[in-house]
C-alpha cells in the first residue's frame, strides 16, 4: 500500500512537470525521440516524457534587427560605412528550426553582401540621394533569399552612411558654396524687385503729379472761362438794362465825357481819340468845363528853356524902337515853334 502511494505521488510530479504553457506570439517545436514531431501553438500542452521533447521557442512577433556598420565601395571606388535596419518576421517555425543552422547570423550576411553588390554599382553621390532604391532592392533580394529559412523580410531602412572625412569636407565645403550661392541670388532677386517697385512707384507718383497738374491747370481754365463768361453777361445785362431805359443825348454825352475822363488819366502826353468822336471833341471840351468835369492834372513835361539868340543886329547904339521889334519878332517865333511842337504829339 505505501509502495502505490509513492508510485502515484511520482506520476503526479511527473505528469505536472511534463505541462507546458505556450504564450501568445510564440510557439514550440515539438521532437519525439529526435524527430519533429509538432508545433505548439499559444496554449495549454501537456508532452509525453522521456519520449517528446521542446526543441526550440520561436516567436512569431516582427522582429528589427540593427546589423553593425559595413564597410562597402561605391562604383567610383570611394569606401563607406552603411549601417541598415532589417525588419523581419517567421512565417514557418520547422523551416526557420531546420532550414538554417543560425538564421540571424545567416540573414545578417546575405544583408552584408546584398548591400555591397547594391552599392558598388552606384556612385558616391547616387549613394546618397538614392536609399528609397536600396531600401527597395534590398528588401526584395533578402525576401526571396530567405523563404527557404521560414523567414518573411518584411521591411529594410539604411540607418546611416558614413562616407570618408575627406569626402565630408568637400561636402561640407559644397553645401556651404551653394547656401551662399542661393543667397546672392536671393539678394539679388529681392534688390531687383525693390528697384521695379521703387520705379513703378515712381512712375505712378508722376503719373499721378501729371494728371493733378492737368486736373489743376482744366479747373483753372474753367474758373477764368466763366469768370470771362460772367464779365460779358455782365456787360450784356448792363447794355441791355441801359436799352431798356431809353437814355437821352445828354446822359449818352455825360458817359461820353467820363469815359473820356478815364482815357485821359495817367502821365501819358498822347490821347488816342476815335474819328467818330473827333467833329465833337471842341463841343465835349467846352461841355465838360461848363459842367466841371474837366479835373484831370496834366503833367507837362519839363522842356529846356533855351537860350535867347544875340541878334548880330542889336547893339549898345541900337534904339529903343528897334530892340523892342526885334524882342517882338523873337516871341512870334517862340509862339510858334510851340505849337508845332504840341501838334506832334497829338495823333488824330
Amino acid at each position: 500500500m505505501p509502495f502505490l502511494i509513492v508510485l502515484l505521488v511520482l506520476v503526479i510530479i511527473l505528469v505536472i512537470t511534463n505541462i507546458r504553457v505556450v504564450p501568445q506570439g510564440y510557439v514550440v517545436i515539438l521532437e519525439r525521440l529526435g524527430k519533429f514531431s509538432n508545433v505548439w501553438q499559444a496554449g495549454l500542452h501537456v508532452k509525453t516524457p522521456f519520449i517528446e521533447k521542446m526543441v526550440k521557442k520561436i516567436s512569431l512577433k516582427e522582429q528589427v534587427l540593427d546589423f553593425p556598420p559595413q564597410p562597402v565601395i561605391t562604383k567610383d571606388n570611394v569606401t563607406m560605412q552603411i549601417d541598415s535596419v532589417v525588419f523581419m518576421k517567421v512565417f514557418d517555425p520547422r523551416l526557420y528550426t531546420y532550414g538554417i543552422e543560425n538564421p540571424i547570423a545567416g540573414l545578417q550576411n546575405l544583408s552584408a553582401t546584398t548591400l555591397r553588390s547594391i552599392i558598388g554599382d552606384m556612385e558616391l553621390d547616387q549613394t546618397l540621394t538614392s536609399r528609397e532604391v536600396i531600401n527597395g532592392k534590398m528588401q526584395a533580394i533578402l525576401d526571396q533569399a530567405t523563404d527557404q529559412w521560414g523567414i518573411k523580410v518584411t521591411r529594410v531602412e539604411i540607418k546611416n552612411i558614413q562616407p570618408p572625412r575627406e569626402i565630408e569636407e568637400v561636402m561640407t565645403k559644397q553645401m556651404r558654396a551653394e547656401r551662399e550661392r542661393r543667397q546672392t541670388v536671393l539678394e539679388a532677386q529681392a534688390h531687383k524687385e525693390a528697384v521695379v517697385a521703387r520705379a513703378e512707384g515712381d512712375q505712378k507718383a508722376k503719373i499721378l503729379a501729371a494728371q493733378a497738374e492737368r486736373d489743376a491747370q482744366i479747373a483753372l481754365a474753367e474758373g477764368k472761362a466763366k469768370s470771362i463768361e460772367m464779365v460779358y453777361e455782365a456787360e450784356a445785362e448792363g447794355i441791355r438794362k441801359l436799352n431798356e431805359s431809353k437814355p437821352s443825348a445828354e446822359v449818352l454825352r455825360l458817359k461820353a465825357l467820363n469815359s473820356l475822363k478815364d482815357v485821359a488819366d495817367g502821365n501819358s502826353t498822347k490821347i488816342f481819340i476815335p474819328s467818330d468822336l473827333a467833329d465833337s471833341l471842341g463841343k465835349l471840351t467846352v461841355e465838360a468845363e461848363a459842367l466841371g468835369l474837366d479835373k484831370t492834372p496834366v503833367y507837362a513835361k519839363d522842356k529846356p528853356v533855351k537860350e535867347t539868340p544875340v541878334d548880330p543886329c542889336i547893339s549898345e547904339e541900337t534904339s529903343n524902337g528897334g530892340k523892342a521889334a526885334a524882342a517882338t519878332s523873337e516871341a512870334i517865333n517862340n509862339d510858334v515853334s510851340d505849337i508845332y511842337n504840341d501838334d506832334d504829339n497829338i495823333d488824330l
